[in-house]
């Protein structure tokens, strides 16, 4: 299996060559050449396998670069019980994904059972073991640069902390995170661990990320390598747990299941779109936003048209405060027919902090093909379904799976079941739980006092030369 990019002008690459970075030389995101595709026949003998037998299963069609023995061993010390430890009571972690339901038709898929409580404990946990074993392999080193809006900070320092050759540079917004997830990442005491805060808003770290990937010497000279959504390590990962979930929430191979995933980065839908291309029965992919509500008005109107910093809201469920969606490129490039020139001509306008029009040339007439829908959420929805969702079943959800539900209603159809991507457990966001039910969340007793631990971070202004000098002057 090899890769291209997005931008149709780097050369194919195996799996392993384009694990540690992230951007493609071109500025592109990287993609298969072709996708894989499971038979009638494969589907019918995946429905028996646990979740580690699916995920090799997957994962081997895509890593075919790494030897199949080893390739096991990383997936089974990946999914193990004791790492995804943190679930629901009456739910059993050797499940890793368990699904809840709460009505006929309606079920959770539980993601936040890892070390972090949020589902990017899915992707990043693999991530890091295999990040170690290529590095290992290569005798090199890799200093990752990354930013988050919340979730995907934690998960890549849990999953890196420790580990040798690795050094992580994690970019964040300054007073933007709940206090738990701020606790999470900035009590990390590891000596391979950098926290930045940026003053600004999680866009413009994202922006500063892209700007050192495409600064190719920079890049060289230092190691520079990637764990965010940008990583296709990472949505290789995530296509797992949509096969998970429609085995889980059906009998036969001839059924059909509707996924609403909380979207802000678009990888995590992206999954679910490239599991649907490689034969999964997936009827809709139900993207879900927040009052940045970038990715619904294409859905809507197929014009994408990305917001600046300063249009950007700060919201309750702020792991969605995104404006800018870096995997959008990836599904736009499957739209257009993976015409490396036309993609350069759209993100050469979004480059330049414009939009683009996908009614021109009638690539938004074939959305409907890719069984695409969506919606949005505002904090007033988010209460009113975490209450409803408690009352109704007695089941806390955090504000970001409040809006995938909240989404989902519009889109529920009699005989398909829905199945909402749980994004994160409530326990990191108890200021929004509290407001909502007049209660904290529960806590698991291992996080219990997390935002009274010492905090190690730098405040910074968002400044790519400074970052730069930065990561030179603590490497």
């Amino acid at each position: 299996m090899k890769y291209i990019s997005t931008r149709g002008n780097s050369p194919a690459q195996t799996f392993s060559e384009i694990l540690l970075g992230g951007l493609a030389p071109d500025g592109g995101l990287y993609l298969p050449e072709t996708y894989p595709h499971f038979s009638e026949t494969d589907l019918a003998a995946m429905r028996e396998m646990n979740y580690r037998e699916l995920a090799f299963t997957i994962l081997s069609r895509f890593a075919t670069d790494i030897p199949v023995a080893d390739l096991r061993r990383i997936i089974d010390k990946t999914y193990a019980a004791d790492v995804y430890c943190h679930v629901r009571e009456g739910q059993s972690p050797d499940d890793i994904t368990p699904t809840l339901k709460l009505e006929d038709g309606l079920f959770l898929l539980s993601l936040s059972n890892g070390p972090t409580l949020a589902f990017k404990d899915m992707a990043m946990q693999l991530l890091g073991n295999l990040f170690e074993y290529v590095l290992d392999k290569a005798g090199r080193e890799i200093n990752i640069l990354g930013a988050t809006s919340g979730d995907t900070g934690s998960s890549a320092e849990y999953a890196m902390r420790g580990k040798h050759n690795v050094r992580v540079f994690m970019l964040s917004p300054h007073q933007k995170m709940s206090r738990f997830q701020t606790a999470q990442m900035f009590s990390l005491q590891d000596e391979n661990i950098f926290n930045i805060a940026i003053k600004g808003v999680f866009d413009d770290a994202q922006d500063i990320v892209k700007a050192v990937s495409n600064d190719h010497a920079f890049k060289a000279q230092h190691k520079i390598g990637a764990v965010n959504s940008i990583n296709w390590g990472r949505v290789a990962a995530q296509i797992v747990y949509y096969f998970k979930g429609y085995f889980a929430t059906t009998r036969s191979n001839d059924e059909q299941v509707s996924f609403s995933v909380p979207s802000g980065n678009f990888g995590n839908v992206c999954a679910g779109h490239i599991a649907r291309m490689m034969g999964l029965p997936i009827r809709k992919l139900v993207v879900a936003t927040n009052e940045n509500d970038v990715l619904d008005e294409f859905f809507r109107t197929g014009i994408y048209r990305p917001r600046s910093a300063a249009q950007t809201y700060h919201t309750s469920s702020p792991s969605m405060d995104i404006s800018k969606a870096s995997n959008f490129e990836r599904f736009v490039f499957d739209l257009v027919g993976r015409d490396g020139a036309k993609m350069r001509e759209l993100w050469g306008k979004v480059d330049q902090g414009g939009a683009f029009d996908l009614n021109e040339g009638g690539y938004f007439d074939m959305i409907g093909d890719y069984g695409f829908v969506s919606g949005s959420s505002n904090h007033a929805h988010r209460m009113k379904t975490i209450r409803w969702v408690n009352e109704q079943y007695g089941v806390t959800i955090d504000t970001h799976t409040a809006d995938g539900l909240k989404v989902a209603a519009a889109f529920r159809e009699p005989g398909v079941p829905m199945v909402v991507l749980e994004t994160a457990l409530p326990a990191k966001f108890e200021e929004a739980i509290q407001e909502a039910l007049g209660h904290a969340p529960e806590r698991p007793e291992d996080l219990k006092g997390l935002e009274d631990l010492p905090q190690r971070f730098d405040v910074m202004d968002a400044d790519v030369d400074a970052i730069k000098r930065f990561i030179v002057d603590h490497t």
